[in-house]
């Protein structure tokens, strides 16, 4: 298993500062945010992500994926790269009800399928909580008539958790689309007082070791059903200025648990 990060929270450092910084964290590469206002612009990708890629291979990292749109333009810039993940989430409009919101993404899907074949990049859906694709079960049932050659899986840990999933059963319902694991964490936070008529809660994102969703059990399944895929940390905490503070515990948690687990059997 390989190891990225998402740049998200890095928006305004040189990148070559960046994959200094990501390199001396210990992580493999990066998960690029290739969107308006980053170190490279949608509408130049097809020169600036190259040019991404060589800095980043110049300290031992590679570009893993792209969180982006699906544009034709943003695909060609992959290839160009060596990038074979394009990222991206799936919504549901509440006016239209989750069953037609899903034909509707159905159809999406099945017209990026194309450019899939002819860039050789997949696009990689992830489960997210809100008014979008949510629940392991909702991903699998979105992806189920696509190759995930093409159209993959991106299990997000911290949304499982949230959705109440049991991680090795959410990994085993997904395994066969799974091409890259989101792990970060989080848990549902009160945003309303006692005495407010409607209770809400909201998402509080943290620490591996302090959420929802179990990263030794997570590891452990990805582990003895030999995953061969990669594992992004999104670097996302409610409390950002503590980032650059968390991003490389994150890491060593991992790793932590990872020389727990050598030797384990295959299951």
């Amino acid at each position: 298993m390989k190891f990225s990060i998402f740049t998200k929270p890095w928006k305004h450092i040189p990148f070559e500062s960046l994959c200094q910084k990501i390199s001396a964290w210990g992580f493999d590469g990066v998960e690029f945010p290739l969107r308006d206002g980053y170190q490279a612009q949608p509408r130049t990708a097809e020169r600036d992500l190259p040019a991404l890629a060589k800095t980043a291979a110049h300290y031992g990292l590679s570009i893993m994926s792209v969180a982006s749109s699906t544009d034709e333009n943003i695909f060609a810039a992959c290839e160009a790269a060596q990038v074979p993940l394009i990222r991206i989430m799936a919504g549901v409009d509440p006016a239209k009800g989750y069953m037609e919101s899903e034909r509707d993404l159905i159809r999406y899907l099945d017209g990026l399928t194309p450019l899939c074949e002819k860039y050789n990049v997949r696009v990689g859906v992830q489960n997210h909580c809100g008014h979008m694709v949510f629940s392991t079960m909702e991903l699998r049932r979105l992806l189920e008539g696509f190759d995930p050659a093409h159209i993959c899986a991106v299990w997000d840990a911290a949304h499982s958790g949230l959705a109440g999933e049991q991680a090795d059963r959410a990994l085993d319902i997904i395994w066969d689309k799974l091409w890259l694991v989101n792990l970060k964490n989080a848990f549902w936070k009160r945003a309303s007082g006692p005495e407010s008529p409607k209770t809400l809660w909201e998402p509080y994102f943290t620490l591996g070791r302090f959420g929802m969703a179990s990263y030794e059990d997570i590891l452990r399944c990805l582990s003895r059903r030999a995953y061969k895929g990669d594992i992004c940390f999104p670097a996302e905490f409610t409390d950002s200025s503590l980032t650059d503070d968390l991003a490389p515990l994150e890491m060593a948690y991992v790793k932590e648990i990872m020389s727990t687990l050598e030797g384990l059997p295959d299951a």
